[in-house]
């Protein structure tokens, strides 16, 4: 273990690991319930622009741009804690959000459950 590995998993620093892509992942959760909202990426831009604003910020690898959630919708995620996993390649973010998360005008993005094959509701 290099001694960037060690800090990486037990020390202060943060000293993210990010793929070949230069992306995280990361992990959208409600605050308050602990409901999982999201999946995305983020680059170190999008990573500095999440700490700095206290809003969530994302790379879009689709389009290859940065954006912050509910930049043309106004359903931002407010963050309140990001928490960093052991070796620094993924990202949860604790928020609360201002209205629905995913783009389909749901709460979360993980609103349906597959069951015999078929995916249905899950009942909130």
């Amino acid at each position: 273990m290099s001694l960037q590995d060690s800090d990486r998993e037990t020390g202060s620093r943060l000293l993210p690991k990010f793929d070949e892509k230069g992306l995280l992942s990361a992990v959208v959760t409600d605050s308050e319930d602990g409901e999982v909202l999201m999946v995305a990426f983020m680059n170190a831009e999008a990573l500095a622009a999440t700490q700095e604003t206290g809003f969530a910020h994302f790379y879009s690898r689709s389009r290859k741009v940065q954006w912050m959630k509910g930049e043309t919708s106004g359903n931002r995620l407010a963050v309140e804690r990001i928490l960093i996993d052991c070796d620094q390649d993924a990202v949860v973010i604790k928020a609360r959000a201002e209205g629905p998360t995913c783009h389909t005008g749901v709460r979360s993005c993980f609103y349906r459950e597959l069951k015999n094959g078929a995916l249905v509701p899950v009942k909130t």
